[in-house]
Parts: structure tokens; sequence; C-alpha cells
């Protein structure tokens, strides 16, 4: 008595679920299952750096906590993209060899490559965001700390 073949995972499905949902792991969950620990691992980063989202609209931006939260909350958005970049540029054979075994061979049309495309846009331009906020802040951080460092050294007159 043979078992039956696992359950078949489309590539496009996963494609457009790390482009959508790829900072909350919904790839991974549809790939691995509910059990796959790595994918609940993508939701504390992904609501701290919300978080940060949320101090910095309420607290203003110079919000020191909102400066590092929110930088998370971009690479974890990059992370999904990059995630859909591999998902949707892996060869359709190797993608049923890995994923759908038992299961007869299929060709995927434009799907992923959509999903590729709007991946590679979204995740430049924040990742490029991201890297700019953050050089950005740190010199804030750097200017502020000299500028409060010579204020303490001039003698009072």
């Amino acid at each position: 008595m043979s078992t039956p073949p696992a359950r078949y995972r489309s590539k496009t499905v996963a494609t457009w679920l790390a482009v959508v949902g790829g900072t909350l792991g919904l790839h991974r969950l549809y790939l691995k299952g509910v059990k796959d620990a790595l994918a609940w691992l993508h939701l504390p980063p992904t609501l701290l750096g919300l978080a940060g989202v949320i101090r910095m609209r309420q607290l203003g931006q110079d919000d020191q906590v909102a400066w590092i939260l929110i930088p998370v909350l971009g690479l974890m958005i990059a992370l999904g993209m990059l995630c859909a970049i591999l998902y949707g540029l892996t060869p359709d054979e190797k993608w049923d060899a890995t994923r759908n075994p038992g299961h007869a061979p299929t060709r995927t049309a434009w799907g992923p490559v959509l999903g590729v495309i709007a991946a590679l846009m979204l995740g430049a331009a924040i990742l490029m965001g991201t890297i700019a906020f953050s050089i950005q802040k740190l010199f804030e951080w750097d200017l502020a700390a000299s500028r409060a460092q010579v204020s303490t050294s001039r003698p009072k007159v």
C-alpha cells in the first residue's frame, strides 16, 4: 500500500505570499505548515518594527527608540522580498522535486515572474530607504552627542 503524495505547493502562491505577507512568515506557513518555528520567528521583529512606526507617529521624529525599531521592519520586509525572489526564480523542475515529490511536474506561467518583479521593486526601494534612514539617524545621534560634548566643555562666563 503506497502513501498518498504530500499536499501540492504552488510556486506562484508561495512567491506572492512572500511578497504580500513575507514579513509575517506566511510563505513559510504555506510551504512547511504551522509547526515551522522559523515562520513564527518572523512575527516578533515585524511587530517591533510596527511599534517603532507607531511610536514615531505619536511621539515624533525625535524618539530614539523608534529610530532603532523602524529599520527592523524595513529589514523584515526586505527579507520577505528576497524569499519571493528566490522562490520565483527557482526552476520548475527543482521546485517540483523539492516541494512536490509524487506529483506530476508543472509548468508555471507568468505568476512567479510578476511576483519577482514586484519583489524587486518593493524590496529595493524599502532596503534603500532603510539604509538611508539608518545612516541619517546615526549621523544625527553623532551630531547631537558632539554638540552636547561641546556645550558641557565650554566654561561658563
